[in-house]
């Protein structure tokens, strides 16, 4: 394993120095071979002061480094070259990144870059910055490929040859008219195989999936994930082609939603990471704890209107935390359930109901299967069958609950355009222990005089 880690490091300084020490054709060359993510994370370990490599770096190669970092870094990457060169890697940067980078900055840097742009460019981003950052306008790019119908392909094909290194996805032609509205896609295989006098309208495919570029980023990462594509065009409300959205660039929507609703649901602010200070993680933390120290406090009250007959049947004590986790544990695995099913799209009206029956009928079993076996142990650690009766009981009613709130809680929070991932854990615990505590010490107090 040693010898693999040498082998590892060797090659990581191998590269760096083919580019501390090569010539710009050497550098050109090597870059091609070296994906922009592989070299940032080299960069991230390198001890030397990474501008001696930066600078030696082409600047489409800049570019695509800059691309793919975090949106709150890009700016920094790229304030550290001199004003000539800011001025040609922004060229040769995508408009969708330089829309993502400049969302982070302050207005008069915004302004500033802005002014390094040529006039289209300038036009493009800015347009893209009209949009909110959470639908389909806030993540397209406006490098996309279009032709009119009614050119031929051998038209089409010089027109690609100029067009096509632009582009962010050459492999995708799509067909407009004269007022610039989606008519249809066409592939490049289709355009290689087809007669030369072929009218582009003659082999187009007419049946395109667009987005409109007011579309929830959410909704549109759903589309990519049923019909795989690898990039969805967008349109405005008069079905004018404004831009793409690309498979890259969703799978990190994607990810950031799913950590977003794992967040939600523990508890956490979703900027938080494993590398923020101990004063951010306060702060993120501390006002749901707070929330939660609430409903304990509920929870706590309920304890406290059975303490008559705790003080008279100590073993209650022993058994409450077995009712209330159990059902803690269960609400949350609907609620996991529910919450993710909601997010997908797969609870609908179609099936609610069924999903609610599903889930009771999935409550009760558990509920009686754990029910019987702590039951069991109970009567044998007490030596009452009636207590282990009680503590049964409550456990199937508890489950049930759980598996009520569990449902529940999401469904209406969805209804009331909350999202359901915030909050849901807190209801649910709480239904969870406040009647476990209910139920249990309550059929206690029910039967107080065969227990003592």
């Amino acid at each position: 394993m040693r010898e693999k880690d040498n082998d590892e490091n060797v090659l990581e300084f191998e590269i760096i120095n083919k580019i501390l020490n090569g010539t710009k054709e050497e550098i050109e060359e090597e870059m091609e071979n070296i994906h922009p993510v592989d070299l940032l994370e080299e960069l991230e370990q390198y001890e030397g002061n990474p501008n001696d490599i930066l600078k030696k770096l082409p600047d489409y190669y800049v570019a695509s480094l800059i691309g793919e970092m975090e949106d709150e870094d890009k700016y920094k990457m790229l304030s550290s070259f001199s004003q000539q060169r800011e001025e040609n890697i922004i060229s040769e940067m995508a408009s969708d990144d330089l829309a993502d980078m400049l969302g982070e900055v302050d207005e008069d840097v915004k302004e500033k870059i802005i002014s390094k742009m040529d006039h289209e460019q300038a036009e493009e981003v800015r347009s893209l910055l009209g949009y909110e950052e959470d639908t389909a306008g806030g993540l397209m790019a406006k490098e996309f490929i279009a032709i009119k119908e009614e050119m031929t392909i051998e038209e089409s094909v010089e027109y690609l040859r100029e067009k096509a290194p632009d582009s962010e996805t050459p492999y995708y032609i799509y067909v407009l008219d004269n007022k610039g509205i989606l008519k249809g896609v066409v592939s490049l295989r289709d355009i290689i195989v087809a007669e030369r006098n072929t009218k582009i309208r003659d082999i187009m495919n007419e049946n395109v999936l667009c987005v409109p570029v007011d579309m929830d980023q959410e909704e549109v990462g759903r589309l990519f994930e049923k019909y795989g594509y690898m990039v969805i065009p967008v349109v405005d409300e008069h079905h004018v082609m404004c831009g793409i959205i690309t498979f890259d660039d969703i799978i990190d929507v994607l990810n950031e939603e799913t950590t977003e609703d794992i967040y939600l649901l523990g508890g956490l602010s979703e900027g938080e990471t494993i590398d923020s200070s101990p004063f951010y993680a306060i702060r993120s933390r501390l006002p749901w704890l707070m929330i939660n120290l609430v409903t304990a406090a509920m929870a706590a009250s309920v304890v406290g209107a059975f303490e008559g007959t705790i003080s008279k049947i100590v073993a209650l004590a022993t058994f409450m935390p077995i009712v209330t986790g159990m059902g803690g544990n269960a609400g949350t695995q609907t609620l996991t359930l529910i919450v993710r099913g909601i997010a997908l799209d797969e609870l609908n009206e179609k099936n609610t109901k069924q999903v609610l029956i599903k889930e009771l009928i999935v409550g009760i079993v558990n509920g009686i299967c754990l029910g019987i076996v702590v039951g069991i142990a109970a009567k044998l650690w007490v030596g009452k069958a009636v207590f282990g009766f009680i503590i049964g009981l409550a456990m199937v009613l508890n489950l049930i609950v759980a598996a009520s709130a569990g449902y529940f809680v999401p469904v209406i929070l969805k209804k009331l355009n909350i999202d359901p991932a915030l909050a849901s854990g807190v209801f649910v615990t709480t239904f969870t222990d406040v009647m476990g505590f209910f139920f249990f010490l309550g059929l206690a107090t029910l039967f107080v005089e065969k227990l003592v």
